[in-house]
């Protein structure tokens, strides 16, 4: 060994993907499969089947008589939208219409859930809407303070005691009796069960595998939530019972458990936080069973480790950090409305699909594995084209296809077309920006980075329903509130410096100097303009002269 015994230098030693790092990117990723599961519990927990006002003397024992429409239309008015009115009943005697408070279901897929139980139609549909709102907001909640802990006090025990409680909460929020006492039990299942394992794993793979593999490792999270929905939809399918169900979806977070033994924490957090001994500890591990030749003095990396941790304490704070300096702030707020925009498009589309018909449980199965090939084709794009310039095209042309379908006839084979298409090319442009942010930023508030990121998709997501009430003005104005957002943002990606192949930054001036002057148009400008030969003189070199082109910190 020579030359600087720094941390690149150590981790380098690793390679980029061995036997180490493959061990802990399987036991990270469990993380993301769980992450998917629990966001979309609720989708079949809290399923509202069709349903419509019990009919007296009709509907007995409260299950639904199965009638024809002539039968209905002596029963049921006509909604002003075409069909029948699924919140009243005719007065048979006098014709006239009145709310009724009594509701029967059809149990062809769904034979309990808590939309039957408490009533979420009608006058109380927001019920409903609000049990998955506080979900979200406390996605929010944990991907800002969750994050900011992880800096401080370490990846691993942020997302052990997050394995933990999502663990518990996940099942005791099945016995929960009143719809309060679910409300609060849904926050706190939010913030562990959808934030805290999951940003932190994927922080740990950012922060472990080499520059070659974080595409793929990062694009694979995405993946891995994506599986997370189908079992959410495989076990519906076969679960009928909705508290059983909860409880087997609770029970998934038991894989994590056996992490605070398995799982080690970030040689990179260790070293940025003046842990030195350890990182190294767990570096000469990772050699081992890499089985690598190269054998590391402790004594050598610590000194070094520790006068570095010395520079590093004044830039450990948390999120405000992000704000100090101009091209960090600049950065920071770049990737927030990437991140925001990202999920309204993503959210927006998916409503524009309109209510298909079928096996609810195999449409959600599908939706969750249409990603899958998105993914796929990202990871083989990511390191040809670059995130920048992926992340900006894909954003562009999915908001393009937004706008397009609104326009088009909905339910046309070509609307759906387009929002397939748009779909596919968001979910692209959704995955890039976890492994684009991770690399942007710092260590030192790189899980703060992601969290402040995820939080600003889950206000866009809490959002969208909202913006979607303004279709009573004009169906379209939705959509082109979505398309204008996405394309905005699209071409401010263009303005983030590349992160391909580069080192990921350590410290706060790390992350203030990384990607100076770095745009898309200055790299477009670079790769037009040819080389000019200097001609020769016999003058000696300056000190500016004698530095390495090319390179950037």
């Amino acid at each position: 060994m020579d030359g600087a015994y720094d941390l690149d230098t150590m981790m380098g030693y690793l390679g980029d993907f061995g036997r180490y790092q493959m061990w802990q990117f399987t036991l990270h990723i469990l993380s993301a499969v769980t992450a998917g599961l629990h966001m979309l519990s609720l989708v079949t927990v809290a399923a509202i089947p069709e349903h419509r006002c019990e009919i007296p003397d009709v509907d007995v024992n409260h299950t639904m008589t199965q009638l024809n429409d002539t039968e209905l239309a002596l029963y049921i008015p006509t909604s002003p939208m075409g069909g029948f009115d699924s919140c009243s009943l005719l007065n048979i005697t006098t014709n006239d219409s009145y709310k009724c408070d009594i509701w029967v279901y059809d149990d062809t897929y769904y034979k309990t859930s808590r939309a039957i139980e408490w009533s979420f139609v009608c006058d109380n549909r927001w019920m409903g809407a609000v049990a998955q709102s506080i979900y979200m907001f406390g996605v929010f909640t944990g991907a800002v303070t969750l994050g900011n802990m992880a800096d401080k006090f370490g990846r691993k025990p942020i997302f052990v005691w997050s394995a933990v409680l999502q663990l518990v909460i996940g099942v005791a929020v099945a016995f929960t009796p009143d719809y309060y006492s679910f409300l609060a039990l849904r926050y706190l299942y939010g913030i562990f069960g959808s934030a805290g394992s999951y940003i932190t794993g994927f922080v740990l793979t950012m922060e472990l595998v080499g520059p070659s593999k974080r595409s793929m490792c990062g694009v694979a999270f995405q993946a891995a939530f994506a599986c997370g929905i189908m079992l959410v939809a495989g076990w519906g399918a076969l679960i009928k019972d909705r508290q059983l169900l909860q409880i087997i979806y609770g029970l998934h977070s038991a894989v994590l458990i056996g992490h605070f033994w398995l799982m080690d924490e970030s040689p990179r957090w260790l070293w940025a936080n003046g842990r030195a001994r350890e990182a190294v500890e767990i570096v000469k591990k990772a050699l081992k069973m890499n089985r690598s030749p190269i054998s590391l003095e402790t004594a050598e990396f610590v000194s070094k480790g520790t006068a570095e941790s010395r520079t590093k304490t004044e830039d450990s704070a948390g999120v405000l950090d992000l704000f100090k300096t101009p091209n960090l702030r600049i950065k920071t707020l770049n990737v927030c409305l990437n991140w925001f925009a990202n999920s309204l498009v993503y959210y927006g589309l998916s409503l524009n699909t309109g209510q298909l018909s079928g096996d609810p449980y195999l449409i959600l199965f599908v939706m969750g594995l249409v990603e899958l090939p998105s993914y796929v084709l990202t990871v083989y794009l990511m390191d040809r084209m670059g995130r920048r310039s992926l992340t900006a095209l894909n954003m562009i042309l999915g908001g393009i296809c937004c706008i397009t379908a609104a326009n088009l006839v909905m339910g046309s084979t070509e609307s759906t077309a387009f929002v397939v298409v748009g779909k596919f090319l968001i979910a692209s442009s959704f995955a890039i920006i976890y492994n684009y942010s991770a690399e942007l930023f710092p260590t030192v508030v790189r899980n703060s980075a992601l969290g402040i990121g995820a939080m600003c998709a889950r206000t866009s997501g809490a959002l969208t329903p909202l913006i979607t009430l303004l279709d009573s003005f004009d169906p379209k104005l939705p959509s082109i509130i979505f398309a204008v957002i996405a394309l905005i943002s699209g071409f401010l990606t263009l303005f983030l410096p590349e992160t391909l192949n580069k080192p990921m930054p350590q410290t706060i001036q790390d992350g203030e100097e990384f990607g100076k002057g770095d745009t898309f148009f200055t790299s477009w400008r670079k790769k037009k303009t040819p080389d000019v030969e200097e001609p020769v003189t016999a003058k000696s070199p300056t000190s500016e002269q004698m530095q390495p082109l090319g390179v950037t910190r």
